[in-house]
C-alpha cells in the first residue's frame, strides 16, 4: 500500500505540473491574443499523456523493488539457492547486482560451514572446540557419544568438569598443547573412560575464533591390553601362577624375611614325569589341560602361607616357611611333598582318556642348602633330577654330592665347544607364509645340535650355555655362513627365495667385528643384504638401547632387514620402539596359541597388530598351529605367519623344492578354504 500511495503522489505531481504549465501557456496566449480554448485542450492532453507515461515507469520500478525486497527477505531467512532475478530496470540494476554478490558470498560461506560440520561429525574421534575461557564452544557427534551427552548439551561446559575427578589435578592443558597426553573422562552417567588427548591452539587474530581444539580417543582396549601384558610379564598365562621372574622375586623376599626372623624355609622343585610323551601323544592342547588341572590342584591343597610358581614348561616350584628345628622342618617339607605327589597322581581325564600323571620333587632348605635365590633353586633342581633317576614319583632332599648335575652341565658345555669342529650343527628352515594367499615369502633359519648318542638338542638347552661361554659368537658366525651358502644355492634355481631370517644375540651385535663380518659373508656368497633379516628379541633390543641403536642403523643402511622376535613378552613401550629401525614385529606364540578362543589374548594380539601397522611395520605371528588361528590373525590384520600349520622346519633342499613347486604352481604349501 505504501508503494501504491507513492505512485499516486508521483502521478498527481506530474498532472499538477501539467496544469500549471497549461495555465502559463494560457496567460501567454491571452497576452498575445491567441486562441484560449485550443491551448487549454492541448495542455490537458499533454498532462494526461505525461501522467500515463509516468505511471508506467513508476509501476515498473515499483514491481522491481518489490521483487528485490522478496529476494532480500529470502536471503535473510537463509535460502541462498535461487539467484536474484534481473528486472531490466537501469535505475536499480546496481542494487540487484550488489544483492546477488551478497547471496553468492553467503551461499559459499554456508557450504563451507556445513561441509566442516559434516567432516567433524564423520570423525570417530571426539572433537571439542574450546573458547579461551576453557568452555566448550562446539563438539562433534563422537564427543557427545563418548561423553554420553545429548546433542548440544556440551556447549558451555568447562573442560575440567569433563575430566574424572581423580584425574583433574594431574591434567595439564598447557602440557597437552605441547605434546599428546592421556587422561580419564567422566560421562554424563558417571562412567570413567581412559582417553588419549591431542590439542592445538586455534590460530586467529579475531578474538571470536580464538581458543583450543581437543581431540579425544577412547583407549579402553589398549589400556586393557597393557594391563594384560604387564600381568603376563609377572604371571604365567596358562596357570595364572607367578612366572619364574616373579617367583624368584617373591622367594628373595621370603628368604630375607626368614633370615631376619631366625626361621627356616623349604623350597620344593617339581617336574612332571614324562610330560613330553603326553604332548607328543595327545597334542599340546592336551598337555596344557594337564598343566591347568595340576595347577588347580596345587593351589587347592597348599597351605595359605606358601607360594607356588611355574618356572618353565612342566616345572613348578613351591616355597613355604618351616620351623627352626632341622628335624621338624625336614618332616614338614617331606609331608608337604607327599601331599603334593598324592594329589597330582589322582587320575586326569584328557582327550577322552584317563591319564595318571606323576611328578618328581627336589627339596632344598634355607639356610643350610643356600641363603639366596640362585643357590636354593639350583640345589632344589639338582635334588629333583636325582628324584628322576630314583624312579620318579618321589621326593628327594638335596645333598652336596648332587652337584654332579653341575658337572654334567659342564661336560655338555665342553661337548658344545667341539660341536663346530665335529660338524654337529645344522640349520632347519621354517617357512614364513602370506596368510592371505598361502604363498611362501621366506623362511627362518633354526639352529639344531645333532649330538651323537643324544639326537637333536633344541636351542633352549644349549644356547644359554653358548651365551655363558661366549661360544655364541662362533656359532653365530657359522649360522650366518651356512644360511648365506644355502641362499646362494636357492637363488640359482629360484628367481626370488624371499627373505631368510636369522636370530641375533646381543653378544654378537656388541662384537666390534660383527658388521664388517656380515658384509664380508654377503660378498663371499653374492647374497644381497636386503635378502637377510636379523631377528632380535624384544628384551635384547631394550637392554642397552643407546648402544644398540647406532649398530642397528648401520645394518639398516646396508639393506639388512630387522625384526623384533617374541614381541609382547618384554613389554617395551610404543615410544621406545619408534626409535629403532625395525621393519617387522613377530608376535610371540604364547599370545597366538589361544588368541582365537581367549578374549584377553585376542585383544593383546589385535593391539600388537594395530601398534605394528600404525608404525608402518610388517606383522608376523609365530606358532600358528590351527586354521582357526590363521583365520583370526588374517581377520585381525596380520599379514604373515609361521608355525606347524604350514609344516615342520625343513632342510635347505626341502625348502628349495617347496619354492620350486610354488614357482610352477604345482603345490602351494597352504591350501586355503574355498
Amino acid at each position: 500500500m505504501r508503494g501504491i500511495g507513492l505512485r499516486h503522489r508521483y502521478v498527481l505531481a506530474i498532472v499538477v505540473v501539467g496544469v500549471l504549465l497549461t495555465a502559463a501557456f494560457t496567460e501567454a496566449v491571452v497576452v498575445s491574443g491567441g486562441r484560449l480554448k485550443l491551448v487549454i485542450a492541448a495542455g490537458l492532453v499533454l498532462s494526461l499523456v505525461a501522467g500515463w507515461l509516468a505511471w508506467r515507469l513508476i509501476a515498473r520500478i515499483d514491481s522491481a523493488i518489490e521483487s528485490l525486497v522478496r529476494s532480500a527477505e529470502r536471503i535473510g531467512s537463509g535460502h541462498y539457492a535461487d539467484p536474484v532475478a534481473s528486472s531490466g530496470v537501469r535505475e536499480i540494476a546496481h542494487i540487484e547486482d550488489a544483492l546477488e554478490r551478497m547471496r553468492e558470498a553467503l551461499a559459499s560461506t554456508t557450504i563451507s560451514r556445513d561441509y566442516l560440520g559434516i567432516l567433524l561429525n564423520s570423525m570417530s574421534d571426539a572433537v571439542l572446540v574450546m573458547a579461551p575461557d576453557g568452555r566448550v564452544r562446539n563438539a562433534n557427534r563422537a564427543a557427545e557419544v563418548l561423553l554420553g551427552h545429548e546433542p548440544g548439551n556440551l556447549a558451555g561446559l568447562d573442560l575440567a568438569s569433563l575430566i574424572a575427578e581423580d584425574h583433574r589435578a594431574t591434567f595439564d592443558t598447557a602440557r597437552v598443547l605441547e605434546a599428546p597426553g592421556e587422561t580419564v573422562v567422566s560421562t554424563a552417567r558417571g562412567q570413567t573412560i581412559p582417553v588419549s588427548v591431542t590439542a592445538s591452539a586455534i590460530s586467529s587474530e579475531d578474538p571470536r575464533f580464538q581458543g583450543n581444539i581437543y581431540v579425544l580417543r577412547d583407549i579402553t582396549d589398549r589400556k586393557r591390553a597393557e594391563r594384560r601384558i604387564r600381568y603376563l610379564a609377572r604371571f604365567d598365562a596358562l596357570t595364572k601362577m607367578p612366572n619364574r621372574m616373579q617367583f624368584q622375586h617373591l622367594l628373595q623376599q621370603a628368604i630375607a624375611r626368614s633370615l631376619r626372623q631366625g626361621r627356616s624355609l623349604a623350597l620344593l622343585y617339581l617336574d612332571v614325569d614324562n610330560f613330553k610323551e603326553i604332548n607328543d601323544t595327545f597334542g599340546h592342547d592336551a598337555g596344557d589341560r594337564v598343566l591347568e588341572t595340576l595347577s588347580e590342584r596345587l593351589g587347592r591343597i597348599l597351605p595359605q602361607e606358601s607360594v607356588v610358581g611355574r618356572l618353565a614348561g612342566d616345572e613348578f616350584a613351591i616355597f613355604a616357611e618351616t620351623t627352626a628345628s632341622k628335624g621338624d622342618r625336614h618332616e614338614q617339607a617331606a609331608s608337604l611333598a607327599r601331599l603334593l605327589l598324592t594329589e597330582i597322581a589322582r587320575p586326569q581325564h584328557v582327550a577322552g582318556h584317563e591319564l595318571e600323571v606323576t611328578a618328581s620333587i627336589g627339596i632344598a632348605a634355607c639356610p643350610e642348602n643356600g641363603d639366596n635365590v640362585i643357590d636354593l633353586i639350583r640345589n632344589a633342581d639338582a635334588a629333583m633330577y636325582h628324584a628322576k633317576r630314583a624312579g620318579r614319583n618321589c621326593q628327594v632332599f638335596y645333598a652336596p654330592e648332587m652337584n654332579a648335575a653341575a658337572v654334567e652341565r659342564l661336560l655338555l658345555k665342553s661337548k658344545l665347544r667341539l660341536a663346530l669342529v665335529r660338524d654337529e650343527f645344522l640349520v632347519r628352515y621354517q617357512p614364513k607364509i602370506d596368510l592371505a594367499s598361502g604363498q611362501v615369502i621366506g623362511a627362518e633359519g633354526l639352529l639344531r645340535w645333532r649330538l651323537p648318542g643324544h639326537g637333536e638338542i633344541a636351542p633352549a638347552q644349549f644356547i644359554p650355555l653358548a651365551e655363558e661361554s661366549h661360544l655364541i659368537l662362533d656359532i653365530g658366525a657359522w649360522v650366518l655362513n651356512q644360511v648365506c651358502s644355502d641362499y646362494a644355492g636357492w637363488q640359482k634355481r629360484v628367481a626370488d627365495p624371499g627373505l631368510v631370517a636369522i636370530n641375533l644375540s646381543l653378544k654378537e651385535l656388541n662384537q666390534a667385528s660383527f658388521i664388517p663380518r656380515c658384509r664380508s659373508v654377503f660378498e663371499k656368497y653374492s647374497v644381497s643384504p636386503s635378502r637377510v633379516e636379523l631377528e632380535i628379541t624384544e628384551t635384547t633390543l631394550m637392554m642397552d638401547a643407546s648402544h644398540t641403536l647406532p649398530l642397528l642403523d648401520e645394518l639398516r643402511a646396508m639393506g639388512v632387514h630387522l625384526s623384533i622376535d617374541d614381541f609382547g613378552t618384554g613389554y617395551s613401550s610404543l615410544s621406545a620402539l619408534q626409535q629403532f629401525p625395525i621393519g617387522t614385529l613377530k608376535i610371540d606364540q604364547s599370545f597366538v596359541r589361544n588368541a582365537a578362543t581367549d578374549p584377553d589374548d585376542a585383544t593383546i594380539v589385535r593391539t600388537i597388530i594395530e601398534m605394528g601397522r600404525s608404525l608402518g611395520l610388517q606383522v608376523l605371528a609365530e606358532g600358528i598351529e590351527t586354521e582357526e588361528q590363521r583365520a583370526f590373525l588374517l581377520h585381525s590384520g596380520c599379514q604373515y605367519g609361521q608355525g606347524r600349520l604350514f609344516g615342520d622346519p625343513m632342510t635347505a633342499d626341502d625348502f628349495l623344492d617347496t619354492m620350486l613347486r610354488q614357482a610352477t604352481g604345482q603345490h602351494p604349501i597352504l591350501r586355503l578354504p574355498a
